[in-house]
């Protein structure tokens, strides 16, 4: 029988490992075998391009990519991985490094430090929420966003009344009364010395108002996704938590999204930021205060209920009271948003109601 000579070159069998330093219009790649660097380019930032580099320099390996965690969220992880690249996103402050690459960072380095570190398996990804809690996350992240742009208005608006040496009327000072329907006519009506001055303050009211409507329209999108029957059953399980309302309640479900990720109530508590950092050493044994690194929406918006929380239950009141024997209640507070994390994380997990007073 006649043999015929192939040219054909198969990597079947072999890991290819790569790293991706991920840039709005570059990226940079650092691609490795097992014993050596294969390659080192720079790219446009495109998923299916990368997967053509490989699969005609490298065809049929195992191919292994990783890039970091930010502003291009989720949506190369799930290109790359339909391809049936094995990708990973990590944390940054995860990525082991090296003082020499702390003094020498570039975007060549950053992808090899990624491409090496994952062929050393010294990297776990981090989880990768689907495309739907994505979008419903945005929705609520913006409610938070535009309720920070009003806070600033207001501020702007009253800065300007006092530059300009306007004085506001005390019955408008009370927390009931302030930015009501009456003080903002009022402020249409203030008189100004001249067509400037009014015309400043007219466009500041009316972004203001643009800003309200804004959150008005948000608040009744949410109103409607809490009776979805991805959020209305536990929902209503996670508002018999004290200080969880529907508000609060689904920015912690979109946030947290599937809460079998988490193995107890400590996993949950140290990806909110609800854990002390330890320095400890020989026979000093130190905790310090809370970690710096958090879930910061989270973290603000647990908090916050831990507010409430102790003015509807005994128990955690309790917990407040004897924390601030010791303590500040800036500090007190955290103690019982850790508790209330306990709470939350065994209402989600058990599927069972929360009953209030247990302590």
């Amino acid at each position: 029988m006649e043999q015929r000579q192939s040219n054909k070159i198969s990597f079947k069998g072999q890991n290819i490992y790569v790293g991706i330093d991920v840039h709005l219009k570059s990226w940079s790649v650092t691609i490795l075998s097992e014993t050596s660097v294969l390659k080192k380019f720079v790219q446009g930032a495109d998923p299916d391009k990368l997967h053509r580099t490989l699969t005609t320099n490298y065809p049929e390996a195992e191919y292994h990519s990783v890039y970091e965690a930010g502003f291009c969220g989720f949506w190369i992880h799930d290109r790359l991985t339909a391809l049936g690249i094995h990708n990973i996103v990590v944390n940054p402050s995860d990525v082991p490094t090296t003082s020499s690459e702390k003094m020498r960072k570039t975007d060549a380095v950053d992808s090899r430090k990624l491409a090496s570190s994952l062929r050393a398996r010294q990297l776990k990804g981090i989880y990768t929420p689907d495309a739907e809690a994505l979008e419903i996350r945005s929705l609520i992240r913006l409610k938070n966003s535009i309720t920070k742009d009003m806070t600033r208005q207001k501020n702007r608006i009253k800065s300007q009344l006092r530059y300009l040496g306007v004085e506001i009327p005390s019955e408008y000072l009370e927390p009931r009364s302030n930015w009501s329907k009456r003080f903002i006519a009022w402020l249409k009506e203030v008189q100004m010395m001249t067509t400037s001055g009014r015309q400043t303050l007219d466009l500041q009211i009316r972004q203001f108002e643009d800003l309200r409507r804004q959150k008005l329209e948000i608040t009744r999108a949410l109103r409607t996704l809490s009776h979805s029957d991805r959020f209305e059953e536990t929902l209503k399980l996670l508002m018999t938590v004290p200080g969880i309302g529907q508000s609060t309640g689904l920015a912690l479900l979109s946030e947290i999204v599937d809460i079998k990720r988490f193995k107890n109530s400590e996993d949950l508590a140290a990806y909110v930021g609800m854990i002390p950092m330890c320095h400890s050493t020989g026979e000093h044994d130190g905790t310090g205060d809370i970690t710096t690194r958090k879930h910061a929406i989270l973290r603000a918006n647990i908090i916050e209920a831990a507010w409430i929380a102790i003015r509807h239950d005994e128990a955690m009141q309790l917990c407040y009271l004897n924390n601030c024997k010791k303590m500040v209640a800036s500090k007190a507070i955290v103690k019982v948003a850790r508790k209330l994390v306990n709470r939350i994380f065994f209402v989600l997990k058990r599927r069972q109601p929360y009953v209030n007073a247990v302590a």
